[in-house]
Formats: structure tokens, C-alpha cells, sequence
């Protein structure tokens, strides 16, 4: 009966550290199971922002790609614009060059006619 007593006495003994042991495994998995959850919550989050970021950044290139395609086009408007400027300042210079020579010589022919004019009255 010695050892039945003893075995009886030591369990008796170990039995609050058994059941410390038992509440701290329960305590252990509710702390597990509740940052699963944060973590899970966390992520479901960080996987909600970059899901919108990643779309901001889809928008974003597409305006981008829109707005070089209009700079583009703007270019080469741009560029027929100034081959047309260029052009019409040439004509105006040329054609103010011809109304300068066709001055030059209705005031020489008016010059002339005012001497006709000057010799018949005299």
C-alpha cells in the first residue's frame, strides 16, 4: 500500500499544477485563435488597400497613356500650325516687299506726271 499512497499523495499533489497547466493551454489558445483573427483582419485590410491601390495605379496609367496620346496629337498640330506660320510670314514679307517696289514706282511715275504737269502749265 506504500507506493498506492505514495502514487494517490503525489497525484493529489500534482493536480493544481495539472490544472494550471490545463487553463494555461486554454489561455493559450484563445490568445492564438484571437490574433489569427487580427492577423486575419489585418490582412483582409492590407489586401483591401492594395487591391485600391493597385486600381488607383491602373487609373493613373490610363490617364497617363490618354494624355500622351493628346500631347501627341497636340505635336503635331503644333508643328502643321508653325510650317503654315512660317509660310504666311514669308507671303506677308514677300507681298510687303511688292507693295513697297509698286510704291516706289506709282511715286516715280507720280513724280513724273507732276513734272508733265509742271513743264505743260509753265
Amino acid at each position: 500500500m506504500g507506493e498506492s499512497e505514495n502514487r494517490s499523495h503525489l497525484e493529489k499533489t500534482l493536480e493544481p499544477f495539472y490544472q494550471r497547466a490545463s487553463e494555461s493551454e486554454e489561455r493559450l489558445s484563445r490568445l492564438e485563435a484571437a490574433l489569427t483573427n487580427k492577423k486575419g483582419a489585418k490582412n483582409e485590410d492590407h489586401l483591401k488597400l492594395i487591391s485600391e491601390l493597385q486600381s488607383k495605379l491602373e487609373e493613373a496609367n490610363a490617364e497617363l497613356v490618354l494624355e500622351r496620346a493628346k500631347a501627341q496629337k497636340l505635336a503635331v498640330e503644333n508643328a502643321k500650325l508653325q510650317y503654315r506660320i512660317t509660310h504666311l510670314v514669308k507671303a506677308a514679307k514677300e507681298a510687303d516687299l511688292k507693295l513697297e517696289q509698286m510704291e516706289q514706282v506709282l511715286t516715280g511715275k507720280l513724280d513724273a506726271l507732276k513734272l508733265e504737269d509742271s513743264k505743260i502749265v509753265s
